[in-house]
Order: C-alpha cells, then structure tokens, then sequence
C-alpha cells in the first residue's frame, strides 16, 4: 500500500491529523539533521580535511542521496521499524499516541543538543515509539518482540562491529603506508578522508532515513483511519522530500556536536579519521543490508573508539565517552517513559 503525492496533498488540506502529524514527524526529521547527520562529518572537520560549512553541505548533499539511493534499492530497515511497535485499534487514539511520541522525540533530541550531547535519534524513536504503543495497548502487546529483537541485535552489533572494523582498517592503514613519505601520505588522507566522511554521510542518511520515513508511512495510514496495513511501498516523493528535510537540518546545525565528537572524544590525524569514517560506513552498509536499524551515532562513535584504542587506550578521552554512554543508556528508558506519559496524557486530553 502507498499513497501518491496527489493525494496526500489534497487530505493535507482538508485532514488536520495529517497535517500535525506531518509537522510533528518533519520536526523530528529536522532534529535529526542537525543533531545526528553532523556525527558522520565530525572527523573530517577535526583533522582540518574539510572546513565546517563545506563538510555541513557535503553532508546535507550525501543525507539526501543516502534516502533516496538506499530506499529504492532495499527498504527493510523501513518495514522493520513499521511493523516493530503495534498501533492498531481505536484510530483517533492511535493518531494521538504517535503525535506525542514523535513530540517526546523532538523534546529529548533538543534537550540533547543544547548540552552538546551526541544523542542517538535513532535510539529516541525506537524507545519514544515503544512508549506510546505500550500506553496505547495497556501493556507490553504493544511491541512485536520479533522485530523489537532487531534493535537489541543492533545495538551489540554497532558497538562491536564500529569499534572492531574502526580498529582492523587503521591497522591495515598503517601496515600499507608505514614506508611512505609522511607529508604525501598526509595530502592522500586529506582526499581519502573527505570520500569517506561522504560515504558516512550517505549511510547516515541510508539507515536514519528509512527510520523516520517507516514513521511517517504509520502516521500517513493512521490519520486516514487505516491502523491495519502491515506492508507498504515508499513513494518517491516521501524520499525526496524526507531527504530534503534531513539535509535543511544538517546545514542550519551541527558545530556543537562536530566538536564533542570529533575533537573531544579522540585526537584524530587524517588516516585515522579516514580509518573511522570507513569503519563506521561498512558497518552501517552491513546492518542496512540486513535490515537491522542501528544508530549511526552509536557506530560511529565506537569506531572512533576503535582507532583510538589502536594505538593506546589512554589515547581516547574516557571522560567524554563515558557521558555518551550515560547518555545512550538513559535514552531507552528515558525517551521511553516520557513517550509513555506523553501518549497517556494526550489520550486523555485530545
């Protein structure tokens, strides 16, 4: 089942669950550009590859074709993230807990933000999501274990895959170019590593866009009063105008976060944010092709890990990584519950 840009257009006009729950997921897609697209440049900025504004707008550029290439081509992270939580039943109050769900997302992800947090929106939707199926259905019948069990495969998966992948790559760099003339080596990483902070970028956009679009498909069949469908087709105008969005978020924002990530975290030369860049992307390849919806934060974070930790472990600030670890643990639960109490109240309210 799809809908076609005509048609969504004209309920626009005359559907106001629509049009909320338009704004509402446009705003948590928003958020995510600036608040988590920026992870995927954060490495190339710190090693002086590329300046903020032309990283920001690489970004911006590679988000979009990250959406659009990938959807066509497999859609399952999408299908997975639809199908993961249940929202059947009493349409209204289906309609209802989704808008605050996606209202606890924006709330957690700014809050984030503010304080320079690296926060994995994906993390947020999943739990913000759960939260209001589980208000909704008066119990854990809301979440279809089958596919909620992808997200924990996931989440081992980006910490181990990122960190070891991060670590093997910087090791075959240095085992390949340990006889070559540093300053040439250091002006063939500066273009190596701008490639592959684009192919991050682009995963980024591969995995977190069939993330929100899935979303965005749920909230489409429910402000029409069909809380039943159980597989779609994403339209070619929810791609191109998602990746818009995506990438609008990445160029407005994005410099608090480049800075905790890149420069914070770990001091990085240029083949080790090379090495990062494409760890952190083959792995994000690995999970999209799987259908597996991981966090791109999350995996490129433990990828940076893993190349710090290569040459010593005392290379990596602990202290930083320590409070996005804090920070990725309390999302569950947090996001969680304040999508819970949201949808309680708005089904209440409204």
């Amino acid at each position: 089942m799809t809908i076609t840009l005509v048609d969504f257009l004209q309920q626009l006009t005359t559907n106001t669950a629509l049009l909320v729950i338009t704004v509402l997921t446009t705003g948590v897609i928003l958020v995510n550009g600036w608040t988590d697209a920026p992870n995927a440049i954060a490495t190339c900025v710190s090693t002086r590859a590329i300046s903020p504004r032309k990283a920001i707008i690489m970004a911006a550029v590679f988000n979009f074709l990250g959406v659009f290439i990938m959807t066509l081509i497999n859609s399952t992270v999408a299908q997975t993230i639809y199908n993961m939580v249940d929202f059947r039943g009493n349409s209204h109050d289906s309609l209802v807990a989704l808008c605050a769900a996606l209202f606890a997302i924006v709330l957690w992800a700014t809050l984030a933000w503010v304080f320079g947090i690296p926060t994995s929106e994906s993390h947020a939707l999943i739990a913000g999501i759960s939260g209001a199926a589980i208000a909704l259905q008066g119990g854990f019948s809301g979440i279809n274990g089958s596919e909620w069990i992808k997200v924990i495969y996931g989440l081992f998966m980006s910490t181990i895959l990122g960190f070891s992948m991060g670590y093997i790559i910087v090791k075959i760099v240095q085992l390949i170019f340990r006889h070559k003339d540093r300053r040439k080596v250091r002006r063939f990483f500066i273009d190596a590593q701008i490639l592959s902070a684009a192919a991050m970028a682009f995963m980024h956009g591969a995995q977190d866009g069939q993330k929100f679009m899935g979303v965005f498909m749920l909230g489409i069949f429910l402000a029409k009063g069909q809380s039943s469908v159980t597989s779609f087709t994403i339209p070619l105008w929810l791609m191109v105008f998602c990746s818009l969005v995506m990438g609008l978020g990445t160029s407005i924002g994005g410099l608090r976060i480049i800075k905790t990530v890149g420069m914070g975290m770990v001091k990085l030369e240029t083949y080790q944010g090379f090495s990062a860049d494409l760890g952190g992307s083959i792995s994000l390849l690995i999970a999209s092709v799987f259908g597996i919806p991981v966090s791109t934060t999350h995996t490129k974070t433990t990828a940076i890990m893993g190349v710090g930790a290569s040459k010593r472990l005392s290379s990596v600030n602990w202290n930083v990584v320590g409070e996005m670890v804090a920070t990725w643990i309390l999302t569950f639960p947090g996001c969680g519950i304040v999508g819970y109490v949201m949808a309680s109240i708005f089904m209440k309210i409204f």
